[in-house]
């Protein structure tokens, strides 16, 4: 079982970023998809959740209207588009995958700095 994320970087505030969330080893349609980011000595908190079929979209209060939280099951996999980033959006991103089991990716650093 493998998640994997990429498209993390280094962006000036205001850029904007699209992560990605590979998924391959279970059956990725089956599973609800979230993004969570951790910053330095911070908790873990969830930034967008999306069904399984892609419905349904919940989105942290201090992300609305700049991130999107996307799926293609098709093609297992999970993205993250995020826009006027800001320096507070620095942080490790998390794909987390959660259904009958729980799965978790490496994370990928984004970094909003000038």
């Amino acid at each position: 079982v493998h998640l994997v994320e990429s498209g993390g970087g280094l962006v000036q505030p205001g850029g904007s970023l699209r992560l990605s969330c590979a998924a391959s080893g279970f059956t990725f349609r089956w599973y609800g998809m979230s993004w969570y980011r951790q910053a330095p000595g911070k908790e873990r908190e969830l930034v967008a959740a999306i069904s399984s079929a892609g419905g349904s979209t919940n989105y942290a209060d201090s992300v609305k209207g700049r991130f999107t939280i996307s799926r293609d099951n098709a093609k297992n996999k999970g993205y993250l588009q995020m826009n006027s980033l800001k320096p507070e959006d620095t942080a490790v991103y998390y794909c987390n995958a959660r259904g009958s089991n729980d799965y978790w990716g490496q994370g990928t650093q984004v970094t909003v700095s000038s």
